[in-house]
């Protein structure tokens, strides 16, 4: 029997693809025909977690206890998961009501260097008879041994495991098994890794997380996520099969849903475009793009400009107010001139 998890955020992640505008209707037959696919969490919701549909982040077609209710009729196998990260998501106005709806898994994102707001939410989801896990995001952007500090203070607030987050896809091979090395020998809980495949190394990385130590792996069908997408977990599931590791996982139905229900979601392929290269050079969190662009078009400024200073200022997700600031900046020095014409028209 396969020690590995498998965390399945396709209609958690995949929701930046489209506009976080996913219908009830896809999301029971999402569910209902990957239950038996052999994975451990199928984490729902909004891109950015419980509570965060507004109008800075995306407002989501559903509310969560839609979500979530739809995804809990037809989960009878594999765990209900969702996604907060505070400040979006309260325990009094989200959480709580979550648990209440049937979520069996809760995994409380934080900026990488800030795991001491998520005390009182893991100890909240640990006291309910829960599972908790701790989430780092954006881990390109302090030490390893930072990390480390963070992650064991997750561990003694109660989390089962900490996953590291590409947030921005920026990993390089030898920083994904230097720092799943250095905190799978250094804590007692499980490690794992959500990657994004800005450079193309979605898929080589989350093996080589495996293979440094982790034993959680967070990814989505066909890629289907923020940006140019995450790890793709049927295809993961081919290559630890090729390679003589044991999954627990069944490929031809993580084939079959891709084809069948997660490519209809897509609006477009899930691809490397020049924006999402720019973002993982950059180290700048995936879901800008499309905030960017609009940025771009506005201020008539090249997108890649502003993820270039964006990842100079360290700008990381919920600010995303720092968008349109950069990229009127950028205006200002290229075109004053330009920049007050186009201020006047809006």
């Amino acid at each position: 029997m396969s020690n590995l998890l498998f965390f399945d955020s396709t209609l958690r992640d995949g929701s930046h693809a489209i506009a976080h505008q996913l219908t009830e209707e896809q999301i029971s037959a999402y569910c209902k025909q990957i239950d038996d696919a052999g994975l451990h969490t199928v984490i729902v919701g909004h891109g950015n977690g419980l509570g965060a549909s507004s109008l800075q982040v995306g407002l989501s077609k559903l509310t969560d206890e839609v979500m979530l209710s739809t995804a809990r009729r037809e989960l009878k196998k594999t765990k209900l998961g969702v996604f907060l990260i505070p400040g979006f998501g309260t325990i009094k106005d989200n959480l709580a009501r979550a648990l209440d709806l049937g979520v069996d898994l809760v995994c409380v994102g934080v900026h990488c260097t800030e795991a001491d707001v998520t005390q009182q939410h893991i100890e909240y989801v640990r006291k309910q008879g829960k599972d908790a896990y701790g989430i780092l995001m954006m881990y390109h952007m302090t030490t390893t041994e930072r990390l480390l500090l963070e992650a064991q203070k997750m561990q003694s607030y109660g989390a089962m495991g900490i996953v590291i987050m590409d947030s921005a896809g920026a990993s390089t091979p030898d920083l994904v098994t230097k720092t799943m090395s250095h905190l799978s020998s250094n804590l007692n809980i499980r490690v794992g890794f959500h990657a994004h495949n800005n450079l193309g190394l979605g898929v080589s990385n989350s093996l080589l997380a495996l293979q440094s130590g982790a034993t959680i792996i967070d990814g989505t069908l066909r890629g289907f996520g923020a940006g140019a997408g995450n790890c793709q977990l049927e295809v993961l599931a081919g290559l630890l099969q090729k390679v003589g590791m044991e999954t627990g996982l069944d490929l031809y139905r993580l084939m079959d849903v891709s084809e069948d229900i997660v490519a209809k979601l897509m609006t477009k392929p899930q691809e490397i475009t020049s924006i999402s290269l720019i973002s993982g050079l950059a180290g700048v969190f995936s879901a800008f793009a499309t905030h960017v662009k609009k940025a771009s078009v506005r201020f008539g400024v090249d997108p890649r400009d502003i993820f270039i200073e964006l990842g100079k200022r360290k700008i990381v997700g919920g600010q995303e107010d720092f968008i349109v600031d950069v990229a009127m900046n950028l205006a200002q020095q290229n075109k004053p001139e330009d920049v007050y014409e186009l201020e006047s028209l809006l």
